[in-house]
């Protein structure tokens, strides 16, 4: 058995912001992740300063070389078993935990619109909508949230047009109105890409609509199943669109010496968010260490 101080599950931003603060204290701890960051499918990571545009693995790449100048150690497998005493896939251990390992967008099931995702179906104006300005966006109108987003392409795009499946209260529709926004009360039932482009979607009643980009909102689901051993289980975000492991103000959650950080705490936090939140429950976690030393030492 291998025992570290700490093991971060997990190599995103969150879990390698984590693992440089605590090996710059001279902590032993390793890093497990299978490579398959939630944002893989996305050309490049945006509104992360001085890193903007930045292919996802490389930020990975250069966070693990950076993280192990401070002596953290790397693992490439999957996360299969968490067991009491913090036993990882039963060959590592430690006193504490960090979870970073994000979590899984869940996408309607529309012919055509998996394969596009992360190009020119996307999910967050602030992450992908520079790159799709002033072209023509669809909205899927799915969820309730819809006319807020539509709203927020808006602002970058003339050319909006809302795929609406649900009910949409009169006051939103006319603040889509006075915007311009167009609004097609139909299902969208295929997403059509010939030649590797998005060209159009496909309507209930099979007519089609050209645009250049579909925003899609995913479900966020937590990758935290292997947890439930040790008495965390994912429940439903306040949101209504995800599941998540709830965290306090410095990311520790309902398990003592466990904390968690990025989308598996907090499903709508960017790269850059999930980074600090890693520093954060990094942070706290070695002053939890360092008191409980003193304690033992003044014993």
């Amino acid at each position: 058995m291998n025992n570290f101080d700490v093991i971060i599950l997990g190599g995103g931003a969150a879990g390698l912001s984590a693992a440089t603060a605590l090996g710059r204290f001279k902590r032993r701890v390793l890093v497990i992740d299978n490579g398959t960051p939630r944002n893989a499918p996305a050309s490049g990571v945006h509104n992360f300063l001085t890193r903007d545009g930045i292919d996802p693995h490389e930020l990975q790449r250069v966070g693990q070389q950076q993280a192990a100048v401070y002596g953290v150690e790397f693992v490439e497998e999957a996360i299969e078993t968490v067991e009491p005493g913090f036993i990882v896939n039963g060959r590592q251990s430690a006193s504490r935990l960090i979870v970073a390992t994000g979590g899984i967008d869940v996408l309607p099931d529309i012919p055509g619109l998996a394969e596009r995702w992360g190009r020119d179906v996307i999910h967050c104006p602030y992450c992908h909508g520079w790159e799709v300005r002033d072209r023509a966006i669809g909205i899927l109108g799915t969820h309730q949230r819809v006319g807020h987003i539509a709203l927020l392409f808006r602002q970058l795009s003339d050319d909006v047009t809302v795929f609406l499946d649900v009910e949409l209260p009169e006051e939103e529709r006319a603040l889509l109105a006075a915007r311009g926004i167009r609004i097609i009360e139909q299902s969208v039932v295929a997403v059509n890409a010939p030649d590797d482009t998005l060209t159009s979607v496909t309507l209930a009643d099979g007519s089609t609509h050209a645009i250049d980009a579909l925003a899609v909102a995913s479900r966020v689901v937590a990758r935290a199943d292997f947890l439930a051993p040790i008495g965390l289980v994912p429940v439903e975000h306040p949101s209504g669109a995800a599941t998540h492991i709830p965290v306090d103000a410095m990311g520790l959650t309902s398990v003592p010496g466990v904390y968690a950080a990025g989308n598996v705490a907090d499903p709508m936090a960017q790269v850059v968010t999930s980074a600090a939140q890693g520093l954060m429950a990094a942070a706290a976690l070695n002053g939890e260490l360092v008191m409980a030393e003193a304690r033992a030492a003044a014993n």
